[in-house]
This record gives structure tokens, sequence and C-alpha cells, in this order.
């Protein structure tokens, strides 16, 4: 059914604005009409990710949309009919963000609509992974395995990514609380020793301190408003789709973090692909979604030539194989699923256990970083300790 952007006066006279479903534009008007609504345009497309609450991100997190699909599917697995279900719901109270949109979704069915047309109206809540396997499952008569699964995919994929978060978390403090000494040091405490050991012959490494110190007291501020400057005028670049694939690129080349980034893409891509295909997705639509949600626009491209080949009749494993984004286990995995005829079980397999591998190797990595960050402290510091001891302890000696 098309969707209709619209914009139109109330009684009152404020103007509203919001997205609607309807047969086709007359019958769009007819619904602003038993709105009470005066429509000033409507227009074909467009999705109801702001309908309500404006001014508000309408972003809930992926543990709390992971609670809704399994109290959903409990719901619907004991028999609660999916009005009835979606209501009690949008009561709980949880979240009102959710539970605003829950009500939405809720209305939308009871007027007629399917419950994936009614899910695809909030773009910011439910993907277009989710919607289409609703959709499937809607066709196929199993919506609550479907919720199921889509609940189990949501909660490993909001794992993964706090466990992403909280490794950064302690080696960025670090690096912050490294730079805030150095900085102060340089600043304020080397400039007034300087005054006393530049009456003396200095030896190289204490000229070097004060040099670096005269240009971080000096130059640093300048340093850094050209830091912000080059940061502000690249963030346009880096939001466009240049941008984005040079910046993806990047990512997959970086040492040791470049291994992980490229695991975990793979990993949701066999977890997506996998899941859709189990809910009855055709595969190319399947290869189709999976390339969106793939988080990283030079996998995207690799799916995108293997959709392709698959179109065109070839096997999955081959352009995934030629592509080089793929270990070769996984290429190996996937060619012997497609002659077993069980594709979708062993992407899942392969996603849960490459996830396990991909922890361990994080967790490898964050204690492989905390002891280098902290020995590049050290030798800061032992930098600017030696700097200043090897005058002082000259001075003693001559003194002596």
């Amino acid at each position: 059914m098309p969707t209709f952007t619209y914009k139109a006066r109330s009684s009152s006279g404020r103007v509203v604005s919001g997205v609607l479903t309807a047969e086709h534009q007359q019958a769009a008007l007819r619904v602003l009409e038993d709105k009470a609504l005066f429509p000033m345009s409507v227009m074909e497309g467009g999705r109801a990710g702001s309908r309500l609450l404006p001014g508000r991100r309408r972003r809930v997190r992926l543990r709390v949309v992971a609670t809704f699909y399994s109290q959903l599917a409990d719901l619907l697995r004991a028999g609660v009919p999916v009005l009835r279900a979606l209501d009690v719901l949008s009561r709980g109270g949880a979240n009102k963000v959710l539970a605003e949109v829950v009500r939405e979704v809720r209305d939308d069915v009871a007027n007629g609509e399917s419950l994936a047309d009614s899910m695809e109206k909030h773009p910011r809540i439910f993907p277009d992974l989710h919607v289409s396997m609703v959709r499937a499952a809607e066709r196929g008569g199993f919506l609550e395995d479907a919720f199921s699964r889509i609940a189990i995919f949501t909660g490993r994929q909001d794992e993964l990514r706090n466990k992403l978060l909280g490794s950064i978390v302690y080696p960025a403090v670090l690096v912050m609380f490294a730079i805030i000494v150095v900085v102060f040091l340089m600043s304020f405490v080397v400039p007034q020793v300087k005054p006393i050991l530049s009456r003396m012959e200095l030896p190289p490494l204490t000229i070097l301190m004060f040099a670096i110190s005269d240009f971080i007291k000096n130059q640093g501020l300048y340093v850094l408003v050209g830091l912000a400057a080059v940061v502000v005028a690249y963030v346009p670049y880096a939001q466009s789709d240049a941008g984005r694939a040079q910046m993806d690129a990047i990512k997959l080349k970086l040492p040791m973090l470049g291994k992980i980034i490229t695991m975990v893409a793979v990993c949701r891509f066999c977890r997506i692909l996998g899941t859709l295909l189990h809910n009855g997705v055709p595969i190319l639509q399947s290869l189709r979604i999976a390339q969106d949600s793939a988080g990283n626009r030079v996998l995207s491209e690799a799916i995108a030539e293997a959709t392709d080949s698959v179109s065109k009749g070839a096997t999955l494993a081959e352009p995934l194989a030629a592509s080089g984004m793929f270990p070769p286990d996984i290429v190996d995995m996937v060619a012997v699923a497609e002659e077993s005829n069980n594709l979708d079980t062993v992407l899942v397999q392969v996603a849960d256990s490459n996830e396990a591998r991909t922890a361990s190797l994080i967790d490898l990595a964050v204690r492989l970083l905390e002891p280098m960050l902290l020995l590049a402290m050290a030798v800061v510091v032992l930098f600017i300790a030696m700097s200043l001891l090897i005058p002082i302890l000259t001075m003693g000696s001559v003194a002596g």
C-alpha cells in the first residue's frame, strides 16, 4: 500500500505533518478529512519516522527492542491475538518512546494494515531487516518463531556492540590521561624550571624537551584550533558516500583492528542472511537486505557483486571467495552448505562460532593495548624526568 507524506492544518490552526498509508491520494485526503485536518500538501513517499514526539530522537536501545520482540513472541505463542498483544505491550511503560510507537503500530493494524507495513513506518525502531522477516513470517504463518529469532539476533548484536565499546573505554581513558599529564608538565612545570637550568650548558635531551615545551606553550592553542578546523571541514566529507567508503576501507586496513572489524562485519552478514533464509525470505532479497545491514561499504560492495552473480545462476561461495573479504574456512562451509541445501543453518552456526572467536580476539587486543599504552606513558615520563635530572645532577657534581 502506498505511503503519503502530508502537511495539514488542524481545526485550531496548528500546522501538523506526518506520514500515512492509503490506496491512492484521494483515499489519503479522506483520511485527513476524517481526522479533522485541512490538507496543505499530500505527496506520495516517505516514512513515519518522526510522526509523533517532535524534536526528540525516536531511537530505542537494542536491548529494549530485543525485550519487546521476546515478549511479543511469548504472547503470540500463548495464543494471544496480535492486536491484544500489541495493546498489552503498549501499556507496559518500560520505554515511553517504544510504547508510543507500539500504540501507533497497534492502531495501524486495527485499521487493516499488515504488521510489517505498520512497523515499516518507524525505521528508527524497526529496521528493514526486521520488517522483511516479519513480512515473510506473516505470509508463512510463523510469526512467533520469527519474533523469537529477531529477539535473539538483536540481543547478540547489542551484546557484541557493548563488548566493543567496553573494550575501548579503558584504553581511551589512558590516552586522555597521558595527554593531559604531558600537556600540564610541558606547559606549566617545565617553564618554571627552564630559567634555572638555562644558565648552564645543557645536554641535547634537555634542549629538545625545552623546544617541545616552548612549542606547546606558544603554538599549542593554534595547533588545537587548526585540528578542530580540520575536523569540522572533514565531517561533511566523512558523511558523504565517498567519505564513508574511504573510511570503511581505512578501517579494514588498520593493524590488529582491521581483522576485528572485518570479522564483526562478516559475522553480522552471516547471521542476518541465515536468519532471513530460515524465515522464508528469498535468497536474492535476503542478500540485498544483508548487504545494506553489513555496516561496511567495502563489504556491501562485495555482497552486491555476489548478489549479481547469484541472480545469474552462480553459487554464493564463488563470488564471496573472489571478493577476498571472507576467510577461506567460511567460504568452504558456505559451499558445502549450498550443496547440502542447509545454508540458513550453517550461516547461523558460522556467525555463532566466529563471534566467539572475535570476542576472544578483542580481549587479546585489549590486553596487548593496555601494557603498550602504559609503556608509552612511562617512556614519555622518563624522557621528561631524565631531561630535568641530567642537568641538575651535572650542576650538583660541578658544585661539589
